[in-house]
């Protein structure tokens, strides 16, 4: 009897031992993983084009645009535009057309070119070109004189000179200085006196450059007046020396 209990003792003794063994070794459950990253948002993407891309001044064309995964779209000359679409453009001068849109991936742009092709401005109406002796009579002018002298005054001596200039560069002209008067005095004093004006406006010719092969000189006196009337005015209209082509 005593022995059947402390078998019974001994088997509740071993029987603990095993549990509190069994309890020390118990596995910790681990922690449950971490929930995958969000996935990235696509790009935005953005086409446009321009039809037809080259035009003449005061055509149009039409732009044309599409996107995808954007949620805003602006364009360069049109502002804010729907993200997809067309509309036509009149532009002046070439036109670089720029979409630019936005969306939760980021954003993209492209671009479309119109080629504006501007006429050129009519040409200027040709000037009539002038005939030599046109060309002569704007730029060569007559020099005059004080009573009874054939001297060049300081006035017509700046004539002389431009006349001058004109004729150097124009080498081909010949002319004929013809020395005038006014009727006072004897007919042979003045065609001597409208010799010597004539000869007195070649030399100042020849200083300046002129060759005398190019001057032909002639007096007409008081025979051939520019005006009539007897007074101061119209003298001095026929005290002159006149200029011509020789022709």
């Amino acid at each position: 009897m005593l022995q059947t209990k402390l078998h019974k003792l001994c088997l509740a003794v071993g029987l603990s031992g095993i549990l509190a063994l069994s309890g020390c070794h118990k596995k910790t459950v681990p922690p449950p993983p971490p929930p995958p990253p969000p996935a990235p948002q696509p790009s935005p993407t953005a086409s446009i084009t321009a039809n037809p891309d080259v035009i003449q001044q005061g055509q149009s064309s039409t732009l044309t645009w599409s996107t995808t995964n954007a949620n805003s779209a602006t364009i360069t000359g049109i502002g804010s535009a729907p993200t997809s679409g067309t509309q036509s453009v009149s532009p002046t001068q070439s036109t670089t057309y720029t979409i630019t849109v936005n969306g939760p991936g980021g954003t993209a742009q492209e671009s479309a070119r119109v080629t504006v092709n501007v006429p050129a401005p009519p040409a200027a109406p040709a000037t009539p070109s002038l005939s030599e002796e046109e060309l002569f009579e704007q730029n060569v002018h007559d020099v005059y004189f004080d009573y009874d002298k054939y001297a060049l005054r300081s006035q017509d001596q700046a004539t002389a000179d431009s006349d001058a200039t004109f004729l150097k560069a124009h080498p081909g002209m010949k002319i004929v200085i013809g020395g005038h008067c006014d009727d006072r005095g004897s007919e042979e004093y003045n065609l001597a006196l409208g010799e010597n004006r004539a000869e007195a406006l070649k030399q100042a010719l020849v200083t300046d450059g002129v060759p005398a092969s190019r001057i032909r000189t002639v007096s007409y006196g008081k025979e051939k007046p520019f005006c009539t009337e007897e007074n101061d005015a119209c003298w001095q209209k026929n005290r002159v020396d006149h200029l011509k082509l020789d022709q």
